[in-house]
């Protein structure tokens, strides 16, 4: 059995205290990271992060001694690259990666290393003059050419894949075109947080991307939600103002009428009305009808009254002798008699017997048109127009008639005794 130095077991005891102690545990790679840069890095992270370095082997031990407190922390032991260290904590992980990330600086790749991911060289104008350059930018894939007098890259390269070992050839070129993909600063591999792992790819979000996913699934939840009609406290408006437009729709659609969409049923109502009279050129005969026989419109004459001379003041006439004279026809008699003259009128019978034939005609063209429908919605829709129009025909048809009765004419007016008395004076004066 190899001896083991007491030196070694106080080690692998302090990594198992430590991990005991702290909650997080972080695999870190430490290669190539400078001096300065590391003590900067302890500075920031002095109060929250505890960060010790040994031999991977020895850190192995001390994982597999506390699998037993800490399930799975024996899995740490495969994120252990590079120079490797542990780092121990109780912040939440992903924001120590953050931190980690933002205290990371750029720095010119040497031969032999690692490329922390894909090496890039993008497309543009370089300083260069034509050379010999040109092969060697060739060799290590970048494709150039001659503009303007000076070297250009022709389209974007990957000149190096993430854990490709870059050559010294490939270090030089990159540091000639002012290309810095070395990160300095401590290299966070994973971390162990209550049997779970993250590794590095799992700690390094995005919060601009993650925030947009935040927001678009709270947009989708959102719609969903209402989509079925299953309500919370942040739809429920809108549910209600759903509910109402689609339950006006239905009524619209069905005609079923309601107080919210009485205007609306009535304007469709006309609308379909105009558009059959259209159609059928029912406003056209209607029009030609009443300018043949409806008269201008005057002002309805007053009936003449009986005009009663005033007696003179300066003398006071003798009182007319009582004779019996024939009353004045009343007024409603004049105009019932008017009215029976009008009816018997050949013009007034020609016309009304014209308006009844158009009704005829075109109460068959819409009965044909119902029954030629093909479908039953639009068998529906022109039963509807037909009760709209004979509405409309019961209505205006009477007006029709009645302005093709004449006017009552004015009564003939009837001398009164005083007239009469008059006129006798006068003839006796003649003779």
């Amino acid at each position: 059995m190899a001896h083991v130095s007491e030196a070694k077991k106080k080690t692998v005891q302090e990594y198992v205290d430590l991990i005991n102690k702290y909650k997080i545990i972080g695999a870190v790679n430490m290669e190539g990271l400078p001096a300065p840069q590391l003590q900067k890095m302890r500075l920031v992270l002095q109060d929250t992060v505890f960060l010790k370095m040994s031999k991977r082997r020895l850190l192995k031990i001390a994982l597999e001694q506390c699998q037993e407190n800490k399930k799975g922390i024996e899995k740490l032991a495969e994120y252990l690259q590079g120079m490797p260290a542990l780092l121990f904590t109780n912040e939440n992980p992903f924001k120590l990666f953050k931190i980690l990330k933002k205290n990371k600086s750029n720095a010119p790749a040497k031969g032999g290393q690692k490329a922390p991911n894909d090496i890039e060289v993008k497309a543009g104008p370089t300083a260069f003059a034509p050379g010999p350059i040109i092969s060697e930018l060739g060799e290590v894939g970048i494709k150039c050419g001659v503009e303007n007098g000076k070297i250009a890259i022709k389209e974007d390269s990957i000149v190096a894949k993430r854990d490709e070992v870059i050559s010294p050839k490939l270090a030089e070129i990159l540091t000639r075109l002012g290309v810095e993909p070395m990160e300095v600063g401590l290299d966070l591999i994973a971390t162990y947080e209550d049997g779970v792992i993250f590794n590095k790819d799992v700690l390094d979000v995005d919060e601009e991307e993650f925030i947009n996913k935040l927001q678009n699934a709270s947009r989708w939840a959102f719609n969903l939600s209402v989509e079925s009609a299953y309500p919370t406290k942040d739809n429920i408006s809108t549910l209600i103002s759903k509910s109402f437009t689609d339950s006006k729709g239905l009524a619209l659609e069905t005609n079923f009428l309601a107080d919210a969409v009485t205007e609306e049923l009535l304007s469709k109502a006309e609308r379909q009305m105009n558009s059959l009279k259209d159609t059928a050129n029912i406003e056209v005969v209607e029009k030609a009808k009443t300018e043949e026989v409806a008269p201008k419109e005057e002002k309805a004459e007053e009936p003449v009254k009986e005009e009663v001379a005033e007696t003179p003041k300066e003398e006071k006439a003798e009182e007319p002798v009582k004779e019996e004279v024939a009353e004045a026809p009343k007024e409603e008699e004049i105009i019932k008699k008017a009215e029976e003259q009008a009816e018997k009128d050949p013009k007034v019978v020609e016309s009304k017997e014209e308006i009844k034939k158009d009704e005829e005609v075109l109460e068959k063209d819409m009965q044909k048109d119902i029954d030629n429908a093909k479908t039953v919605e639009e068998k529906e829709k022109l039963e509807e127009s037909k009760e709209v129009i004979e509405k409309v025909i019961e209505s205006e048809v009477p007006k029709a008639e009645n302005l093709l009765k004449e006017k009552p004419k004015e009564p003939e007016k009837v001398p009164s005794a005083y007239d009469l008395m008059k006129e006798k004076e006068k003839k006796n004066l003649q003779s």
